[in-house]
């Protein structure tokens, strides 16, 4: 696979963007050369105004976002898509979430036994979870919005049914600590 495609991949699944430093240390390779693909990439996406993918730059930051001409019919869909109805395995990760948070994504796939990638983008978007950095780890950590806690009418976390004993269950600790 080459170093191009595999940025192409990252820039796509993440919320966030990427620093060519933060590519560097995922991919094990210089900045020069990082930069350099992003190039390619942007030339690739931004200089065709038929893509409906685009790279954007903020000052040493990159990420992947949808073509401006196409705002009003994508606004209009995220608005239709946020009104719905969580699905069943939002449900599960949004529960894990606010009984286990702060959660990373590799402890949150352990426990539900796949990748949750997209449900999580999905859940950030509906503004019902959010990330933390811990830049010592340089770790994520997801963890409930307060537009989470409004939307269930409590006022602490620890309102949430039997929230101690789920909050500190003992086979999801078994679970965890085989990461």
């Amino acid at each position: 696979m080459s170093t191009t495609s595999i940025i192409e991949s990252l820039l796509f699944v993440s919320n966030k963007s990427f620093s060519t430093k933060k590519l560097s240390q995922i991919l094990k390779i210089n900045e020069k050369e990082i930069q350099e693909k992003i190039q390619e990439l942007m030339r690739e996406y931004n200089d065709n105004s038929n893509r409906g993918i685009q790279i954007i730059k903020n000052k040493e930051e990159y990420q992947m976002t949808t073509n401006p001409q196409n705002s009003e019919i994508i606004q209009s869909f995220l608005k239709e898509e946020l009104s719905e109805e969580l699905s069943r395995p939002a449900l599960e990760t949004l529960t894990i979430v606010a009984y286990r948070g702060p959660i990373t994504k590799p402890e949150l796939e352990q426990i539900r036994g796949i990748n949750c990638s997209l449900i999580l983008r999905n859940l950030m978007m509906k503004g019902l979870i959010e990330t933390n950095e811990n830049k010592k780890l340089n770790q994520t950590f997801y963890t409930i919005t307060f537009n989470f806690m409004r939307y269930l009418g409590i006022n602490n976390i620890e309102e949430l049914p039997d929230y101690d004993e789920l909050s500190k269950n003992k086979s999801l600790e078994k679970i965890l600590n085989k990461i």
